[in-house]
Formats: structure tokens, sequence, C-alpha cells
């Protein structure tokens, strides 16, 4: 045979199987859909069905990339997502042109003062420096981009030492000072992997001034890793502080008071995007994290709704001194508030007996978690922003506002959210799905099972294995400082020397009608038992 002969041979082999090929596949397709019982679309199109199916497979990510504007995104737009990812990679949070922000939408807006603060004005702690890596952009073109870190010298942007918070100041042995707003809400290492949890020990470790809370699921060696101070949770499952009958363990809560690192507890009564106990499906329990829990490993893991023990304010509260008592550390608990009359209820108990916690944590309706279901996320829990001031209202009517320090969290990761919340109430700041966006979350929303592409939200060896350490735990550290100098910007904008002096006073409300109301009169009328005057 020539080679001419064997060049149109060839061409016609690979004519045959270009045309051959997808005719067999259809009619294949064909065959097999339309005798299938488990799908009615694929039985009368076998092939546009597949068409709609690939489509509904792929349509979360076409939405978030491509079709969905820069604003419009849940849980978080691609806005509050880049701004994440650049404060992280970069310390930048600069922004051209003009905002992307509907304002003719309900919502909140800072007073700015006609004389704003200087920079030397503010009340800023800006040593020690921190030693961190930021990324540079050398070259970015339409299907690539050239960058690489560097070393760099950043100021952290501390509260001053009289403005720093203290928690438990007059109640405990060792109370908690605080030298940041900004910490790491509660994230289990189960729901997260060791690799996400190292790099933000690590990362808050590094930039200082902050805390970090262990979740439910009980406090590892990998929380541990970067020597940071931990606010250690419990939940009603009881997780590393219960026997092996599941009773609470005096013992090993005595021996978690004693780690150096630990610097306050807080009893999980309730969580914003689950108004019940904890769910870790069986994958997800290695050994090592039922050996940390004291539950059975490669076993689906339900925690109960509730505490057993105690059932109401006044045995939470007797509890919550217990555990001062022992432990001489803060005491605070996480609440979701569902009515204001519940509230009241328990602040007024507070006041009646003389008993409160070092710091209440108010979890919005809007709050994020690794696994729950739908109707729990959507469903009961006030937001935030109604919350917040319900809380901070009651405590000061009952006159204990000065002795509970109030943790605000429910989808604050941008300076201006985290300020509305300070203006409403809250002492200090929590976020955790901003800490997993610094780390390398792309929001896939596959927390619950096991297979994060990105190697965050999963204990699997081979995913984990994405998530380089060294590499994000600077990411962390710089989006807390980036954060911190933000709240800073914003106080200054304001008129005030720093951030812990946001009120009610410098927020204004602007109401679906276009009326406007002081931050005021929006608490206020959120205590009322109507709301007819105020268009919320």
């Amino acid at each position: 045979m020539s080679w001419t002969q064997g060049l149109i041979l060839a061409i016609f082999v690979l004519l045959v199987a270009v045309i051959v090929g997808p005719l067999g596949f259809y009619f294949y397709i064909l065959f097999r859909d339309s005798r299938q019982k488990e799908h009615a679309v694929l039985r009368n199109f076998p092939v546009l069905g597949r068409v709609r199916y690939i489509a509904e497979k792929v349509g979360p990510e076409l939405r978030q990339y491509l079709f969905l504007n820069n604003n419009e995104g849940k849980p978080f737009s691609r806005n509050q997502y880049e701004g994440v990812v650049k404060s992280g990679k970069y310390k930048q949070r600069i922004t051209a042109f003009g905002s992307e922000r509907n304002f003719e939408d309900t919502g909140f807006y800072l007073k700015n003062s006609m004389f704003p603060k200087q920079r030397e004005e503010l009340r800023i702690d800006q040593n020690p420096k921190v030693q961190t890596m930021l990324y540079k952009i050398d070259n970015e073109k339409l299907v690539s981009r050239k960058e690489h870190s560097e070393k760099a010298e950043v100021a952290p942007y501390y509260l001053s030492e009289q403005d720093q918070i203290v928690i438990g100041k007059d109640t405990c042995a060792k109370p908690f000072y605080v030298k940041g707003l900004i910490g790491q809400s509660a994230m289990s290492y189960g729901a997260l992997g060791k690799n996400a949890i190292i790099a933000l020990s690590k990362g808050l470790a590094l930039a200082g001034g902050t805390w970090m809370n262990t979740g439910e699921g009980g406090l590892s060696k990998h929380h541990q890793a970067g020597n940071v101070d931990i606010i250690a949770q419990i939940g009603p499952g009881l997780f590393g502080y219960r026997t092996e009958d599941g009773e609470f363990s005096w013992e090993q809560f005595k021996k978690k008071s004693e780690i150096e690192q630990v610097k306050a507890f807080e009893l999980k009564l309730a969580q914003g995007a689950k108004i019940r106990g904890g769910h870790v499906e069986a994958e997800k329990v290695t050994p090592e994290i039922a050996e940390i829990r004291n539950v059975t490993p490669w076993k689906t893991i339900d925690s109960p709704n509730r505490f057993r023990q105690f059932h109401d304010t006044k045995g939470l509260l007797d509890f919550v001194e217990q555990m001062r008592e022992i432990g001489g550390k803060p005491v605070g608990f996480k609440i979701v508030v569902g009515s204001r009359d519940e509230v009241e209820d328990m602040v007024k108990v507070m006041a009646e007996e003389g008993k409160y916690p070092d710091f209440i944590t108010v979890d919005g309706g809007e709050g994020g978690t690794g696994a729950t279901y739908q109707e729990l996320a959507d469903g009961p829990g006030l937001p935030l922003y109604t919350a917040l001031p319900i809380l901070h209202e009651m405590l000061k009517k009952y006159q204990i506002r000065d002795r509970v320090k109030i943790i605000a969290s429910g989808k604050l990761i941008t300076p201006d959210k985290m300020a509305y919340a300070l203006c409403l109430g809250a002492d200090l700041i929590n976020t955790a799905r901003a800490f997993m966006i610094s780390v390398g979350c792309i929001m896939a929303q596959t927390c619950h099972s096991n297979t994060c592409p990105v190697g965050v939200a999963t204990t699997d060896p081979n995913r984990e294995k994405a998530l380089v350490v060294e590499e994000k735990m600077y990411r962390v550290c710089n989006y807390v400082i980036s954060t911190r100098e933000g709240l800073f910007n914003l106080a200054g904008a304001a008129g005030i020397a720093s951030p812990t002096e946001f009120t009610e006073e410098h927020l204004m409300f602007r109401a679906m009608n276009g009326q406007l109301y002081t931050g005021k009169e929006y608490m206020q009328g959120l205590m009322r038992p109507s709301l007819e005057k105020l268009a919320l």
C-alpha cells in the first residue's frame, strides 16, 4: 500500500469515526432512555432530556460566574466574595468608578461627619508590626495571570489599650482581653478539614488581637496549632466534654479550662442556620474526629436539639456560674432570637437572679452552617439586624447592659456590615464564612457531602491536600487586618476616634417608602408591640 492510499484510508476511518461514533451514541441513548421508567422526560425526549440534566447540573456555576450581576448572588454576592479574596491575597479593598449598591433599596447607612477624624487622630495601636506575605500581580491577561507573593510588614490595626474589650472583667480570675473587634465564629474540626483549621489557627495568631471559636465539635490539636486565643464552644452533644454515656464531664471541662490558649467558653443554645443540634455525615467522622468527640467512628452524628443539663434560663445561669467557678474563665452562650418576649423573659430572670453570662453571642437567622435542613435554615430565627438590637435594648431596659458583652454573628464579612452591627449594640463581631473564603472556599455549597473541591470543608485526605497551610494562613491574617483597617476608616468618616464608639446615633435607616429614620428610632420601633408607625 502506497503512502497515498494509506492517507486516504486514514481519512476514511477518521470520517467514519466522526460520523458513526456520535450517531451510534445517539441511537444507544435513544434506545436505552426511551425504555427506562425512572425519568419521564427521558422517555419522551431521550436526547434533549439529557441536555436538560446537564444544564441543571452546571446551573449554579453558570449563574455564579456568568448570569448573576455582582450584587445578586446568595448567600454572598460576587462583590462580597471578591472583597474577602482580595483582602486576603493583596490586603486590598480599593474599588473604582463608583458603588454598585442599589441605593433605592431598604437599608442602613452610616452618618458621615462634616468634620471627620484624620488618621493621626484615630486611637490605633500599630505595634508590633505583622510579618506577612502579600501577592503582587506581574501581568494579567484574558486567560492568564502572573503574580508572585513577597514578604511584607503591615500595621496590625489593634484597638488602643483604653478601647480594648475585656470579657469577664469583674467575674473571672482570668478575664479575656481582646485588642481587635473581629474574630472567627464557630467552625468545628470535622465540618472543616485539618488543613483549613490549622491555616485559620496560624493566620489568626499571626494577626493577633483576635480569637478562634472551636465550634461544637470540641477542641483539637489543629485548633491549637497556631497558639491563637480560643473560645471553646460546647454544644448539646457535649463533644469533648462528655463521659462515655453522654453526660457532661466536669473533669474534661476542668482539663480544657487549664489550657492557656483557651480564653473563654461558649454554650451553644442555637445557631442561626440550624435551630437544632449539629449534624455530621458518617464519612466525615474519622477515627481522629471520633476520639476528639468521644463518639463512634464512621457513624453519622446528630446531637440533641438542646442541653439536657438545664431546661430554663435559671438552670442555664446556674450552669454558667458553676462553669465559671470551676474554670476561672469567662463563660457565655450563643442564641438565636425568635421573639422579643422570649428575650425579655431571659433578661428579666438575669436581673432578678443577679446572675449573668460574661457574653452573649447573637446569631442571625441568615447565619451559615456545614449541614442542616432547608426548612431550618430558611424558617426559624430573626435576622441579625432585627435580633441584635432587641437583645441590646432589653439589657439596657433591665439595667444590666454593662455586665454582658454582645458578640454579633450572621453574614458579617465586610467592614460596613460589621459597623452596622456595632451601631446596633454589638461589642464584638464573629464571622465564619469569610474565613472559609480566605482559606480557599469557592462557595460550591457541598460542605455536608465531604466532596469540597478546594479542601476546606472535607476530611478526605485526597481533597484536603488542595489546601496549602503555608499559603492560606497569610490570607487569613491579611483579611483580619484589612477588615480591622476598614472599621477604623469608617470610624474616622463618622467623626469618632475608634470603632468601639459606634452607637445608634451613627446610623440611619431608609425604609421602603423612602422615609429616613435614625438608628435610635429604628431600635425603638423594634421594641414596640406594633410597627405600624415605622415602615420596616
